[in-house]
């Protein structure tokens, strides 16, 4: 049906739902008959996974910005040639829970350490291998966040110890790049039900598909 892959990464605050949407999409793409793949970051092959435990691990309170932010590039460059061209390249639709923009607004605008200086190192290392669109989940922090504590089955990462600043610095970070890349970043009011967000991201991605 495609003669190439596509690749769709998901954005958002904590609590946007990326993950139950990207699932619902995934699904609803494989009915429809297009090969596609799901994946998530940091993780989605063993290397990048291990880098994940590390990064998340709540005792790991004095892990260091700039470290944080150059092991979640190492676990992005891993999956990315282990993982993700692989399937691009046999003309697979690869769908990925969190890239390159959730280290710009994490690291870079939260953390402080610059979404400039951030992005550099994730040219490194992604190459030019950026997503064709992402999916921006857009939702209020404190929605996002009162998801997150109504949801006993999530698990509880280091991120979900910081204060609501943080996470408003993050979603502010979000809009900026929103902006600054709007042909490759489609938002989506991720306050509204689960059917009618997934149904928004179906058609902004089948749009990409067909032009």
């Amino acid at each position: 049906m495609i003669i190439r892959g596509l690749f769709i990464t998901f954005e958002g605050c904590d609590g946007a739902g990326k993950t139950t949407v990207l699932d619902r999409v995934h699904d609803e793409l494989e009915e429809k008959g297009y090969p596609v793949l799901k994946t998530r970051e940091p993780g989605g092959i063993d290397i990048a996974e291990k880098i994940r435990t590390l990064i998340l691990n709540p005792e790991h309170k004095a892990m260091e910005r700039r470290t944080e932010a150059l092991l979640y590039a190492a676990a992005r460059r891993q999956h990315l040639t282990e993982k993700v061209i692989p399937a691009l390249e046999e003309g697979t639709i690869v769908l990925c829970d969190r890239f390159i923009d959730s280290s710009l607004a994490y690291q870079g605008a939260a953390r402080g350490i610059g979404i400039e200086e951030v992005l550099a190192i994730n040219e490194f290392a992604v190459e030019d291998h950026m997503p064709d669109a992402t999916i921006y989940l857009d939702i209020d922090p404190e929605k996002g966040l009162n998801r997150i504590h109504e949801n006993k089955k999530r698990e509880f990462n280091r991120l979900d110890q910081e204060h609501a600043d943080f996470h408003y610095k993050v979603y502010r970070a979000y809009e900026t790049l929103a902006a600054r890349f709007p042909k490759r970043i489609h938002k989506v009011d991720a306050s509204l039900s689960i059917e009618q967000v997934q149904q928004q991201a179906v058609n902004r991605i089948l749009n990409v598909l067909s032009p």
